[in-house]
Formats: C-alpha cells, sequence, structure tokens
C-alpha cells in the first residue's frame, strides 16, 4: 500500500541584533532668537460739538402739557386772590355807606361791568426764550512708538550623554507541522474510478 500522507516539521527562525553601550558627546551651542515687537503712529482727532438745548425755546411756542396745568392752576390762584380783594372791598363799601349817598349795590354794577380803560394791549414776541448753547472744544492727539528689538541669547552647555546597549530579537518564523496528502484521488462511489475493478464474491 503507497504512503497517503506527509508530514513535515518546520522549525522555529529567530533572528537577534544587539548593540554596545555607547557614551555620547554633545558640544555646547549658543542659540539666539530676535523678536521684533512693531511700533507704529496713532492718530486721534475728535471735531468741535456743539450741545443746544431748545426745550424753553419750544415751551414758550407750545407749552407742554404739564406747563399747560401749571399755567392754569397759576392763574386760578391769581384769580381767586383778586376775588377775595373785590369781596372784601365791596365788604368794606356796605360797611361805610351813608344815608343819600347813593345806593352801593348800583356802584357795584357799574364797577364790575365797565371795562378797564387802563389796560394796555399786551405785545409780545414769540419765542421768547432763545436755545441755549455750549460747546466742546476739538481735541488733537498723535502717538508714535518705534520699533523694538529684543535678543533672548541662550547659552548650551557641554553634556555626555550614555546610550545603554540594547538587544533585539525577532522571531521571523514560528514553529510548524505541515501535514500533506500525498495519494491519489479519491472516488465517490469507487465505480467512478477509471482503473475500477469490480471484485468477484462469491457465495
Amino acid at each position: 500500500m503507497n504512503q497517503l500522507i506527509e508530514i513535515t516539521s518546520v522549525p522555529v527562525e529567530i533572528e537577534m541584533k544587539t548593540s554596545h553601550a555607547r557614551l555620547e558627546y554633545a558640544r555646547a551651542s549658543a542659540d539666539l532668537e530676535i523678536s521684533r515687537d512693531k511700533g507704529g503712529l496713532s492718530i486721534k482727532s475728535r471735531p468741535i460739538r456743539l450741545n443746544m438745548d431748545t426745550f424753553e425755546m419750544r415751551s414758550s411756542v407750545m407749552p407742554t402739557a404739564a406747563q399747560t396745568i401749571q399755567k392754569s392752576a397759576q392763574s386760578g390762584k391769581q384769580a381767586a386772590y383778586q376775588a377775595t380783594a373785590t369781596y372784601a372791598q365791596q365788604g368794606n363799601l356796605l360797611l361805610t355807606a351813608k344815608i343819600g349817598g347813593g345806593d352801593p349795590l348800583a356802584q357795584f354794577s357799574a364797577t364790575a361791568l365797565s371795562p378797564d380803560m387802563n389796560a394796555q394791549p399786551e405785545m409780545a414776541f414769540i419765542p421768547n426764550a432763545g436755545p441755549e448753547m455750549d460747546w466742546d472744544p476739538a481735541e488733537l492727539s498723535i502717538r508714535f512708538e518705534m520699533d523694538k528689538l529684543n535678543f533672548d541669547w541662550r547659552l548650551n552647555q557641554a553634556e555626555f550623554e550614555f546610550v545603554p546597549g540594547d538587544i533585539e530579537i525577532t522571531v521571523k518564523q514560528k514553529a510548524d507541522v505541515v501535514i500533506k496528502y500525498i495519494g491519489g484521488p479519491l472516488y465517490v462511489p469507487p465505480s467512478a474510478d477509471p482503473d475500477y475493478e469490480p471484485v468477484d464474491v462469491q457465495a
């Protein structure tokens, strides 16, 4: 009977690299860093400013509601004072009335109904108040700053650096077992084999 299976063993393959320890010397060096701060020219200008308050001028032409109420209240108070003085004067006339001196009631009526002949017409110019004005003077400021250079020196001292040794192990091939079938083909059913020969079975 021919051999049907071939078994091959593959050994492990290991690669090893080593490096020796060494002492490295670093020379001293100097680094220079230069930075620049930019200056510049700045000009700030503010023109003259005029402040104008026209409240009193507008109030003399068209008073506000609060001013109208206040003026009406003042006029009512003045009218009450005048009426009180008139009633007091009429009372004094009644107290000093004499027989045959005339009818005091007729004098009251004539005084109350007669227009005031000495009253003069009142003339006024509107607006009777001007605006209040003030001003802030103009300002001009100029600022100039030159550029600045900054020098930063960094000196490095000489140093010795120890580099230790190193061992590097690399597994390039793992151990393995290869099983290979080397026999001929198997036919199912066996009668499919071209070289098949029936077996005689005798009872």
